[in-house]
């Protein structure tokens, strides 16, 4: 059986100058990017986050809106207990797994805590169920610090654009943290994000409605519609 072609990858690597300005094109298509979760405060965030491993942030905003009425704090996540949880997250993937991490996480806030979300990288990779790419995105949202969680969505980007690419998630985040300007890398990462959700996809990268193909190195383009 002959196997599919392998998608075309950049040409080259952007330069510095077309790195900012593929960033600013992006910018001005969509000034008011943010995450898509639906969260209300530090730590409903932090478990929206945990939740949205493998799943999309619509199931999880889903999933989350009867499990944050009824447990909207640490304490209150952890009378629920695993089983309660579970009932409320059993529609996104992994669900045994992660109610029981955010039990744990939430106990963990509560012991060590006083259950608010720390705001350090090693204190929020030591939770339960939190890895590098969740506590970029709380530090980055919570926060307001310029980090950049790579997901699979900005990892294709890095890589297929010529933005930054990188044979692991760390190396492209580190790219990404070197090459854009500082002013505009905290809301890159969801300039970014959004892109690879609705234009850059991952069969087919939409690049007819993409605002910002000039710099982009990708290649072929695909510039008709279907």
């Amino acid at each position: 059986m002959t196997q599919p072609a392998r998608p075309a990858k950049a040409r080259r690597r952007m330069t510095l100058k077309e790195v900012e300005r593929f960033i600013t094109l992006l910018a001005e298509a969509n000034p008011d990017a943010a995450s898509e979760l639906v969260f209300g405060d530090d730590y409903t965030l932090l478990v929206a986050v945990v939740l949205s491993a493998q799943a999309t942030d619509a199931s999880v905003n889903r999933a989350a809106a009867g499990l944050f009425r009824d447990a909207p704090d640490p304490a209150a996540m952890v009378a629920l207990g695993e089983d309660g949880v579970g009932a409320h997250i059993r529609s996104i993937g992994l669900w045994r797994t992660k109610a029981r991490n955010v039990v744990a996480l939430s106990q963990r806030l509560l012991d060590q805590y006083d259950g608010q979300v720390p705001h350090d990288r090693a204190a929020l990779e030591a939770l339960p169920g939190v890895g590098r790419k969740t506590a970029n995105v709380v530090m980055n949202v919570a926060f307001g610090d310029s980090t950049m969680a790579v997901d699979t969505h900005i990892f294709r980007i890095g890589n297929r654009t010529g933005l930054a690419p990188g044979k692991t998630p760390r190396a492209v985040e580190d790219q990404l943290i070197a090459r854009i300007p500082a002013p505009m890398l905290r809301p890159a990462h969801h300039w970014l994000i959004l892109h690879g959700r609705y234009v850059c996809k991952a069969r087919r990268p939409e690049c007819w409605r993409c605002p910002a193909q000039e710099p982009c190195q990708y290649t072929p383009k695909n510039l008709t519609p279907p």
